[in-house]
């Protein structure tokens, strides 16, 4: 029968799948990067794939202070959020629009690794890893601040740029064209013309 695992088994199977999600981030970073039409979401982008780099290194020193291999385990959930974006560049939205979603894209990134992290945080306290612990709430707080900086480039100017794009495309479609208006002098003269008309007959009338 197989020994039952403990909770520092689970610990290092949730490291690995740390170190694999970190991994796949540094290679889509660039692809959003590439994707962002604001030159402050690029440089979100780019500054935090340098992040994720030093955060791999981070984790290897984590993997050392419990003496374990380093090495990684597919995250799935990590994948498939990856996809989600993925799709999302594909999706063919107007520039302003696409970068909204590219905010959103990374936050959901960034959710999963604040939840991972800070299970692990909490995990590596309990069981007195107080170095990896140490390391481990340095990455933590980076995603942290990455999240919090998304969200200020979305409320910045992003999200409303991307819905008043969608209002002024409203406009434009139910627009009609203005009705054009008779020419004022034609029709003042026409209707003087009249008049002495009309009152030359009513005089000619009078003097017979």
């Amino acid at each position: 029968m197989a020994d039952t695992k403990t909770l520092h088994d689970a610990f290092i199977d949730e490291l690995r799948d740390a170190y694999d999600a970190e991994k796949q981030l540094v290679k889509a970073l660039p692809k959003m990067a590439r994707a962002a039409s604001s030159d402050e979401l690029r440089d979100a982008f780019v500054s935090h794939l340098e992040e994720t780099r030093g955060q791999l290194e981070r984790l290897e020193q984590v993997f050392a202070s419990l003496d374990e291999k380093v090495r990684g385990k597919h995250c799935d959930g990590m994948a498939g959020i990856l996809e989600e974006g993925k799709s999302i560049m594909e999706g063919g939205f107007d520039d302003a629009t696409m970068d909204a979603c590219l905010i959103a894209a990374g936050q959901r990134a960034e959710h999963y690794e604040m939840a991972a992290y800070g299970t692990l945080v909490a995990w590596a306290n309990v069981m007195g890893h107080t170095e990896a612990a140490r390391l481990l709430e340095g990455i933590l707080n980076q995603e942290k601040a990455a999240d919090e900086a998304l969200s200020a480039l979305a409320e910045s100017g992003i999200n409303e740029a991307a819905a008043g794009g969608d209002d002024e495309d409203d406009e434009d479609d139910d627009e009609e064209p203005p009705t054009p208006k008779p020419a004022k002098p034609s029709a003042t003269k026409s209707a003087r013309g009249s008049k002495t008309t009309q009152s030359g007959g009513s005089s000619q009338k009078s003097k017979k």
